[in-house]
Order: C-alpha cells, then structure tokens, then sequence
C-alpha cells in the first residue's frame, strides 16, 4: 500500500471516527450510557486504526526515493 492509499484510508477513518463522536453527543443527551459505551468503545478502535495508517504512512514516504 502506497503512502497515498494509507493518507486516503486514513481520511477514510477520520470520517468515520466524526460520524461516531457526533454519535456519541447525541446519545449522552439522551443519556444512554450503554450505548455511549459502545460509541466510546469504537472512537477508541476508529483512532488506532487512524494512528496505524498514519504510521504505515509515515514509513512508506520515508522508504520513498
């Protein structure tokens, strides 16, 4: 995978990371801990995986002529 395709994917996952925290605002107002648990849970996984694609990123424009 290219450092563009990691950059897009990255893009990709921030997208989604946006939609689940907006989520997340509208279930604390609703005051659904179990679900803003579950919202929390997957902002959690959506930023590792930012974090990873960011690194692989990272390394491909660094092994880059």
């Amino acid at each position: 995978m290219s450092a563009e395709e990691s950059l897009q994917r990255a893009e990709e996952l921030l997208a989604k990371l946006e939609e689940t925290r907006a989520d997340l605002e509208r279930l604390s107002e609703s005051e659904d801990v179990d679900g803003a648990i579950e919202a929390l849970t997957r902002l959690s996984e959506l930023a590792k995986e930012v974090e990873a694609e960011l690194q692989k990123a990272r390394r491909e424009a660094d092994a880059a002529p």
